[in-house]
């Protein structure tokens, strides 16, 4: 592939800037630098040579004929949460950013959604259920996330253990390619086998094929009433082995698990009573209705109990069943005050879900970091936290050494690397090891037909 080249010249800026209205391109170093990562807490190697803040396609249209003529760099950028240092931009390159693209149309009897990518998750979700619809993909950073990012790494969330991840309402897209056409695929259709599934290749690529600058999304009627059970145990075998029994029996609406040091972390932030002493604790949903709930709920908590919960709350009041799916989204932010993370985001097969858990244990008490673990239990989606203190330069190596090595374990029990965070930068060098040359290569290939410039997101994923 075509090695990109330097960054651009003063003058190909200037006409960059003369070519879209005033106000789109940014090129002040105080504000590019606002650009230059995303939350994942990769620094990258340099500020961006400008931002592109578009409004429409044809914006876009017009910055990426732009980069191809002058072989610049393109980093497209949503909100900026993501977690793998996807949108880092390097020296030189110019971020397009679309969080100024808001728009959103909802048709409430084709039960479909078109939006744009600024647009966050929970706008798009607001926007349904203003018109008694649901859209189901949640992020637990829902509130701050944008579909288009969501749409680019295949992001999941709390109820996609029943429900799916993005990919499975994205009907259509448009995209801009990197020579600066503006493609359509798919259509508002919940079946079409026309051609080569191109949808399904943009979904989870990163921005590293092109821009995606409107989603067509497939919407249901609105989530049953749910229940709710919360079950704390006194060691992270059992809370485990409690998982893999559930889900044999039944697809639960909902099914979170959070360890020691993440309850903690959260009762510190929320002061709601959580059970300090428990190794762990899950936090599972049923949203069937009639006999079937009564029935999923006692069996989900009867797992429970067979693997030695030590308390066991099951309720179907809406309110304090939210809570806890409130104190399950505040991992995060709460962990965030202990110390700097390195987020991984590594998956299993249910039934291995124990012997990850237990070798992540090992790998925290090896490295002697603190490897706080949350997980979408349900699908075997965890989210390993390794927390740890920057200035303290033998801690971050430490935790730099443990991060691979829960990529590694990952690996060797059959699993992923990423099960929606996306492989971004902090990632790509074990992509291979997960996927194999021959398919890497086949991958390779892909992005070159599409990308024969190498001008989109340089450095990330391939």
């Amino acid at each position: 592939m075509t090695r990109v080249p330097a960054p651009p010249t003063r003058t190909a800026l200037d006409e960059l800037v003369a070519a879209l209205p005033e106000g789109v391109v940014v090129t002040d170093p105080d504000l590019t630098g606002k650009y230059r990562a995303d939350r994942s807490g990769d620094p990258g190697t340099g500020t961006p040579s400008a931002v592109v803040r578009a409004e429409s396609t044809g914006q876009v249209v017009t910055a990426l004929r732009w980069a191809s003529r002058h072989r610049v760099a393109v980093v497209p950028r949503g909100a900026g949460t993501g977690l793998s240092g996807g949108s880092t931009a390097g020296p030189g390159s110019v971020v397009v950013s679309t969080e100024r693209m808001r728009r959103i149309t909802v048709d409430r009897l084709s039960r479909v959604a078109v939006a744009q990518p600024g647009l966050l998750n929970a706008e798009v979700k607001q926007a349904a259920a203003e018109a008694g619809l649901w859209y189901p993909p949640d992020p637990s950073s829902y509130e701050i996330c944008s579909i288009g990012g969501n749409v680019a790494t295949n992001a999941g969330g709390l109820c996609c253990v029943k429900y799916g991840v993005t990919t499975d309402y994205v009907l259509a897209l448009e995209v801009v390619t990197p020579d600066g056409r503006a493609l359509r695929l798919g259509g508002p259709r919940l079946k079409d086998s026309a051609g080569l599934s191109l949808t399904k290749l943009f979904v989870g690529s990163e921005g590293t094929l092109g821009v995606i600058t409107e989603v067509t999304l497939r919407l249901m009627p609105p989530q049953p009433p749910p229940r709710t059970v919360v079950a704390s145990f006194g060691s992270t075998r059992a809370a485990t082995g409690a998982i893999v029994d559930i889900t044999s029996a039944i697809r639960p609406a909902m099914l979170e698990y959070m360890d020691r040091v993440t309850v903690n972390a959260v009762e510190d932030s929320l002061r709601m009573g959580l059970d300090r002493d428990a190794a762990a604790l899950l936090v599972a949903r049923t949203d069937t209705e009639g006999s079937t709930a009564d029935r999923e709920l006692a069996l989900i908590v009867a797992a429970c109990e067979r693997n030695g919960a030590g308390e066991v709350l099951a309720t179907d009041d809406p309110a304090e069943g939210e809570a806890f799916t409130v104190a399950r989204r505040q991992a995060i932010p709460a962990l965030e005050r202990r110390g700097r993370l390195l987020l991984e985001d590594v998956g299993v097969a249910v039934p291995r879900l124990p012997a990850l858990v237990a070798g992540i244990e090992r790998i925290a008490a090896a490295r002697e970091v603190i490897i706080a673990l949350i997980a979408h239990a349900g699908d075997g989606n965890t989210h390993p936290l390794i927390v740890f203190d920057p200035a303290d330069g033998a801690a971050a190596a430490r935790a730099q050494i443990a991060f691979g090595e829960v990529m590694d374990l990952a690996i060797e029990l059959d699993g992923t690397i990423t099960g929606e965070h996306g492989v971004g930068r902090l990632k790509q060098p074990w992509l291979a090891v997960q996927l194999g040359e021959d398919v890497m290569d086949l991958s390779r290939r892909v992005k070159a037909a599409i990308d024969p410039l190498g001008i989109m997101n340089p450095g990330a994923v391939l």
